[in-house]
């Protein structure tokens, strides 16, 4: 008797389709389950928050990661290195006018961008006699 108990539990096993998570089936990379665990304990006391408001925030959230690496790989490949720094995230952060209203965080190591005055070019000819 416990035989057929245990054969026909390992059948049901066997019939059942393998677990795919949130996602895989919304096709993103970003974790959509810690996601939406983070949105619940985040709102107030015993908040509801549906599965979809945790596969848009995570594709919103790709989104803006792949733009930001994108443009940070740029400006890594301009200097000719290989590897990206806080000072290729500022560049790229601050370069992007949408992004820069976006971010406005000072990014540690980062440092400044790269920009001189106007009255500080002079328009001085050395070597011509006026």
């Amino acid at each position: 008797m416990a035989d057929q108990v245990s054969d026909a539990s390992k059948q049901e096993k066997r019939d059942h389709a393998p677990t795919v998570s949130q996602s895989a089936r919304s096709g993103l990379q970003f974790p959509v389950g810690r996601i939406h665990r983070y949105l619940k304990a985040r709102g107030r006391s015993h908040a509801r928050v549906s599965a979809k408001a945790a596969v848009y925030t995570a594709a919103i959230l790709e989104y803006l990661t792949a733009e930001v690496l994108e443009l940070a790989g740029n400006a890594t490949k301009d200097l000719r290195v290989k590897r990206i720094t806080p000072r290729h995230l500022q560049l790229a952060i601050r370069g992007d006018e949408e992004l820069d209203a976006l971010i406005r965080a000072t990014i540690a190591g980062g440092g400044v961008l790269p920009h001189i005055h106007k009255s500080l070019i002079g328009n001085t000819k050395v070597g011509k006699k006026v």
